[in-house]
């Protein structure tokens, strides 16, 4: 039984050897078939080679893929080597639409673009094959990757050509600031900054201080003096590097400029606004305080410190209510509501509105919208010119009431013959007031309506003529008889600014001519 046991113990353990063994040997053939190249063409192919299905790349040899990878063109493989081939080889794009009809041609690089190449393309089986080689090279070197090669050159020297013609100065430093390298407009740059023939040294020449450059602040702003007492102005930007820092200073002599004007401008708006009774605040798109005058200081009772702090337009109309310089609301929550909608009607060019202040005062609020969202606030105090129309009313309404005693009839008319006032006995005489209804009230009107009332005369011809002769004129009387009979005197009369006066009263008669009118009047009637 031992002997058995051991027997069987040998033939397992040999099993199980032989089971690894296998299992060893199948993953490393997997391994091996893992990292073999997953290309048709062979790793020792000499040529660049290009596999399309269309605008879709199959496959392509280690140079074709480097040429790819070299690219900074934006987009697919085809678009890629478009970019690439298109300047060596003239009409490219054109040339290969013969492939569908002859199936294969060669071409040759332009003359002008260096040494040559060779382009052969092929199309067979719905597959675009491009082979690019390049003779002379291939001739001195077999077997090297030589078209990578060259496409790796031509983008160097493309990027030495983009950076040494940039118009903006390019350099690189160190951590302890020295300038190791330096495009050629920076060192345009350093000859106009230094003295006339001065050699470059190593490190090479600092243009801006160090302390710019060591703090690594984007978007600071620097002066350079250059010779004759220019100034130049530049934009600094920095991207940090493992050794050092890549420095790009941008010309921002035109922003300057322009800062400068709209700085002188604002200068010159604060200049004349200074000298403004109505007082002007403005406030940009996001309602914060920009502009304002002194007159704002006057009329709002703001401290200056306050407005020079920016605030928002509901904090300065709040500062104002504080103040009692705005009408005192009923509810604060409808004072609220109410300056929302102010700054939406004076966003929209609609606010205007006089506030009657607690303190007596009369101010008139204008809104105005400006380009960009900007809201003009203007505040005018009207105190003076509300206390005269107040007292115009006044006068008007004391002189009404004077004119409303007199027994006699008055109606005055403007120059241009319209009705400007009458009394109440006009309207005893007449049957109506003129001054209160909406019908025509001109001179012309009115002399219709009294012929009507009046028996045949040509007394209203004669005042139609007066009225509208602005030369010199003299008062006049005439007699008119209604048709109730009674007798009434008129009288026309200039006034200044060519104004006419009509007065009419009726002439006092007998009792016994008295009856006989009366009864005259009712046989009429009757």
């Amino acid at each position: 039984m031992t002997v058995d046991l051991m027997l069987s113990i040998v033939a397992i353990g040999a099993a199980l050897a032989a089971a690894g063994l296998g299992t060893a040997a199948v993953i490393m053939m997997e391994r091996r078939a893992r990292s073999a190249p997953a290309t048709i063409f062979s790793e020792v192919q000499s040529s660049t080679v290009f596999l399309f299905d269309g605008d879709h790349l199959v496959d392509s040899t280690p140079s074709a893929k480097a040429i790819l990878l070299a690219s900074q063109t934006m987009g697919g493989a085809w678009i890629k080597v478009l970019a690439y081939l298109a300047p060596h080889f003239p009409e490219f794009e054109a040339q290969l639409l013969r492939l569908h009809t002859e199936g294969a041609l060669t071409m040759g690089s332009a003359p002008s673009k260096g040494r040559p190449m060779i382009l052969q393309a092929e199309l067979r089986g719905g597959l675009t094959k491009l082979v690019l080689t390049d003779p002379e090279s291939e001739a001195e070197t077999p077997g090297q990757d030589l078209m990578a090669q060259r496409a790796m050159t031509e983008e160097l020297d493309f990027l030495r050509g983009a950076v040494g013609k940039a118009p903006l100065l390019i350099w690189r430093e160190r951590g302890n600031g020295d300038v190791v390298w330096a495009n050629a407009a920076y060192l345009l740059r350093v000859g106009d900054v230094g003295e006339a023939g001065q050699e470059l040294s190593w490190p090479l020449p600092r243009l801006f201080e160090r302390t710019a450059s060591v703090q690594g602040m984007s978007g600071q702003r620097q002066k350079l003096t250059l010779s004759g007492g220019r100034a130049a102005w530049y934009d600094l930007n920095m991207v940090g590097e493992d050794d050092g820092r890549l420095f790009f200073a941008l010309p921002a002599d035109m922003a300057v400029q322009a800062e400068t004007a709209l700085r002188d401008f604002m200068q010159t708006l604060t200049k004349t606004f200074a000298h403004l009774h109505v007082g002007l605040a403005i406030f940009d798109n996001q309602r914060q305080l920009q502009l304002f005058n002194p007159a704002l200081l006057d009329l709002t009772g703001l401290p200056v410190d306050f407005l020079s702090m920016r605030p928002s337009l509901l904090s300065v109309l709040d500062a104002m209510r504080d103040r009692n310089m705005i009408p005192e609301p009923k509810d604060y929550r409808g004072w609220r509501r109410q300056l929302v909608e102010m700054e939406k009607a004076a966003a929209s060019g609609l606010y205007e509105e006089t506030w009657s202040l607690p303190g007596g005062q009369t101010y008139r609020v204008i809104g105005r919208p400006h380009p960009n969202g900007a809201i003009a606030l203007m505040i005018e105090d009207i105190s003076g010119e509300m206390l005269r129309t107040r007292r115009y009313r006044a006068d008007l309404e004391l002189g009404q009431s004077v004119i409303d005693q007199v027994d006699e009839a008055i109606a005055v008319f403007s120059e241009a013959g319209q009705l400007v006032m009458s009394n109440a006995a006009y309207g005893g005489i007449w049957g109506n007031d003129p001054s209160g209804s909406l019908e025509d009230a001109s001179l012309r009107a009115l002399c219709g309506q009294w012929r009507v009332k009046s028996a045949p005369s040509a007394v209203w011809n004669d005042l139609e003529d007066f009225a509208a002769n602005q030369g010199d004129r003299t008062v006049w009387r005439a007699e008119a008889r209604l048709l109730d009979g009674r007798l009434i005197d008129c009288r026309f009369a200039p006034l200044a600014g060519g104004a006419t006066l009509t007065a009419f009263r009726v002439r006092e008669v007998s009792g016994t001519t008295k009856a006989l009118l009366d009864a005259e009047a009712a046989l009429r009637r009757a």
